[in-house]
This record gives structure tokens, sequence and C-alpha cells, in this order.
């Protein structure tokens, strides 16, 4: 065996690498810049192996063994790192998956913008400056009944804005059960202290009462707020306060009221079996003197931080130095302009052109069928290296929405033959685009409530490939 030292002297150079013929053919037609990088990250790759003691077979160190991983990793650094993956796991406003997918209208109307120059902050008829929260605030009046709107970057920033403008320095009073953390680890408290304003805690975990609120406003009270529980429930022996009697407290006290939804939604998804979940105008209708929610979970548009309520706190919100750097651009603007159009010109036909409800109504007998439609594709691609049926399964809404809302659906799954099912799961999201699925009880679970039958034929030839791939893998 040799020595450590020995193996990586053995490691080929850079200028070695690039005079190989296949190298060269390459640097005809990519980048030379990206090609060596490609060729420095294998060797770097190679260097760490020979440390870590890994042992290692002759062809590792040959530089002609070395070119399909250089060619892999080539390809790697050329494709973009945002990129497309087809949603084959049942979760609608999949967070890690960038939520909400947009509708064509919105599409078209990003490209429009952001292909040239607009009106972001230009009054056109006036020929003078402008702002760029007006492009979409008639539109949320309209759709929520609210005096005034303004919107940000998302939710966090929304909350944080809020809070700031309206209570910096002084008390805000919150239900202990409402402490939330949201994703990636931030946490409601957290928010509310980097607002500079102070947090006061009242009630239980799981009881609140009008009281508790009633014995914690003070002179230093600037504002009760409610969080809505969006990302999970507390059941059983439970009591909260909702928004109407707040608001009466409020009212009364001379203290507004925020309420901060989290996804929010303008459509009554208990109506169609889903939910509850409290609609913006609802909340605005129940007393809140401002309500904040977000873009681009139930509501389906893009990411963003939507501020609705009186026109003299949105007028502090607004005017507040913190709006400028948590504001919307251009293009998250126009989409949601054209979201929020849809919902305003076409309030029948929202369900079905916004991806996010079309996906949330769909009816389980059609999912049953299109979940048939793809396990026959993905039968033919399979062959007898796999069995593929059909079964019963749930979706979730996600996105930190309805926690309790698991929707009957029907997936098609596969069970690979004698083969890991960990491994054909990863080559899934090898391939190009990735497909992002589901296993459970040794199965690959396909959801088509989150796919469109234009991805079906692309998931049955990326099922085809894996089975191949870990077939040739294990020799067989």
């Amino acid at each position: 065996m040799q020595s450590r030292e020995t193996l990586l002297r053995r490691i080929p150079a850079v200028d070695e690498m690039l005079r190989r013929p296949a190298v060269e053919a390459w640097s005809k037609t990519h980048p030379h810049a990206v090609l060596v990088e490609a060729i420095r990250g294998v060797l770097a790759d190679l260097r760490e192996r020979i440390l870590a003691g890994e042992d290692l077979r002759p062809e590792d160190l040959d530089p002609a063994g070395l070119l399909p991983r250089v060619e892999a990793r080539l390809i790697d650094l050329l494709r973009p790192s945002l990129r497309r993956v087809l949603n084959a796991t049942g979760v609608v406003v999949h967070t890690n998956l960038g939520r909400s997918p947009l509708p064509a209208e919105a599409v078209e109307a990003v490209r429009r913008v952001a292909e040239g120059y607009s009106n972001l902050e230009y009054d056109v008829a006036r020929g003078e400056r402008g702002k760029r929260f007006v492009h979409v605030e008639g539109l949320l009046r309209d759709l929520t009944g609210a005096e005034a709107a303004t919107v940000v970057n998302n939710n966090a920033a929304a909350v944080l804005l809020v809070l700031n403008a309206l209570a910096e320095g002084k008390e805000v009073v919150v239900s202990r059960g409402e402490l939330i953390e949201i994703g990636g680890s931030f946490r409601i408290p957290d928010v509310m202290a980097r607002s500079g304003a102070r947090l006061r805690e009242v009630g239980t975990t799981n009881k609140t009462r009008l009281a508790d609120y009633e014995e914690a406003v003070g002179p230093d009270t600037a504002l009760l707020l409610k969080v809505h529980t969006s990302n999970f429930a507390i059941v059983g022996f439970t009591e909260d306060v909702p928004v109407s009697d707040l608001s009466g407290l409020g009212r009364g006290r001379g203290i507004p009221v925020v309420h901060d939804l989290g996804s929010g939604s303008f459509v009554d998804l208990a109506q169609i079996g889903i939910g509850p979940e409290p609609t913006v105008g609802a909340s605005l209708k129940s007393g809140a003197d401002v309500v904040t929610f977000s873009g681009d979970k139930l509501l389906g548009g893009p990411q963003a931080g939507i501020i609705v309520g009186k026109r003299n706190l949105l007028d502090r919100i607004r005017s507040n130095p913190l709006a400028r750097a948590v504001r919307i651009d251009k293009l998250t603007l126009a989409a949601l302009e054209a979201v929020l159009r849809i919902y305003r010109d076409e309030p029948e036909g929202a369900a079905k052109k916004i991806p996010v409800l079309s996906m949330l109504t769909a009816a389980p007998a059609d999912l049953k069928r299109r979940a048939q439609k793809l396990a026959e594709m993905i039968r033919k691609e399979a062959g007898d290296r796999a069995a593929v049926s059909v079964q019963p399964e749930q979706s979730q809404a996600g996105g930190g929405a309805l926690p309790l809302g698991n929707l009957p659906t029907w997936a098609a799954s596969v069970l690979p033959a004698d083969v890991s099912v960990s491994r054909v799961e990863a080559l899934l999201r090898e391939n190009d685009p990735p497909v992002i699925a589901r296993v459970k009880e040794g199965c690959v679970l396909f959801d088509p409530r989150t796919l469109r039958d234009a991805d079906f034929p692309v998931v049955a030839l990326a099922v085809g490939r894996a089975l191949g791939k870990t077939a040739a893998e294990a020799g067989k």
C-alpha cells in the first residue's frame, strides 16, 4: 500500500489535465476559467480523499480516469444555481421549493417590466416622482376593504416595520400562546426586540382571556398584537381572544390592534372544506386596525409582506425610515399586481388561474385519475425493475399554513425491485430538472397535486433512468 505522501505526489497537475485531448476539446466550447475551476475542484476532492485515508483505485489517480468527474463538475458549474425543479411531494406551498408557483399573467407581467424601464416610482400623468406602493394599493383596498395599504419584501419585514413605526420604545401586549417561531428559527419575540418595541406577555401557552389583556394595558402600551398561529395548532383545553373582542378593548383604551395573519388569504377556504383559516377581509371587519400577511403563501403570489389597515396608521408606517430598507422591488411588484388583478377582476376564475388555489381545491377523483395516468407512464419506463401502483395519500398545504389541513389525494407509488429506494430518490434529485418526491414505507411517492400534466413524461423518464442506473450499479 502506497503512503499518503506518495499518493499526494501522484495527483495530476492542472496543466497536465488541460493538455488532455478531451479537455482541449472542451476548452473550445466552454469558458477557460470555468474549465480550470472544474479541474481544480476534482483535484481538491481527490486530495481530501487521500488525506482522509480513503482506499483509492489506480484509475482514481489516472488523468484519463478523472475526466468523467471533470466533465460532471463542468456541467454543474455551467448550470444555473437557482433552477426549476418538479415538486412531486404534494406539499403545495413548499417553502424550500420556492413556495407559490405564479400564474401565467404574473410571469408575463414580470417579463414586461424586466426587459425595459417602468413607471415604478414615476407619476406618468403628472410627470413627477411617484410612490411604488400605489401600483397595488387600490387593488388591496378593493379586495380587503382597508382604508390604505403598502407592501414590503416579506411578512417578517412587515411585522418588523409595523412594530418599529407604531411602538418603538413602548410596550406591545401579546399572548404567550402566540409567540411563534417561523421558518429558519426566526421568532416573534426576536423580531419584536429588533423593532425596538418591548414585549409584554399575557396569558398562558394554552389559555389567554380578554381579562389578561385588560390587566396588562398601561400608560406605556402602544399596541395590542394578535399573531395567527398559521404554522401550528394547539388543541384540547384552550382559549384565546377573538380579534373582535381585542379590538373592542383597543377602541375603549385608544390602542390600535395589529393582526399578523402570517399566510393570509382572500378566499374563505373553509367553504371548500379546508381550514379554518381567517381571511384578510374578515380580520379587518372584526376590528383589526392593521393586518399583515404574506404574498407567496395561500395568496398564491410572489414573496411579499402586505400591510393593510387604517389610513392614519399606514401613513406612519410608510413614512418610517425602515420602510425603504425593506421595500419591494419592481419585479415582485409586477407579479403581485397581476395576481391581485386576477382576484379582483376574475373572482370566479381565481381558483383555476392561480396555481396554489387550483392545487388546494383539486378534487380527489381528478387526482386519482391523474395519479393513474402518471403511474401508467412510469410503469412503461420502469419495466420489471419496479412495482408501480396507485394508493391513497395525504397532501399538505405547507408554507406555514393550515397546520391541521391534510388534503386527501392519490399518489403514484414506485417500489424498486432489489435496489435501494434512497438511492432511487437521490438519483431523481440529480435529474435535470430535479424531481423531488417522497419516500414512505420503502416506496417513492409522486403526488400529482403539485405536478402539471406536462410534467408527467419528465417524471416517468427520470424514474426510468434512476432505476436503470441503480440496477447497473448493483450489477444487474
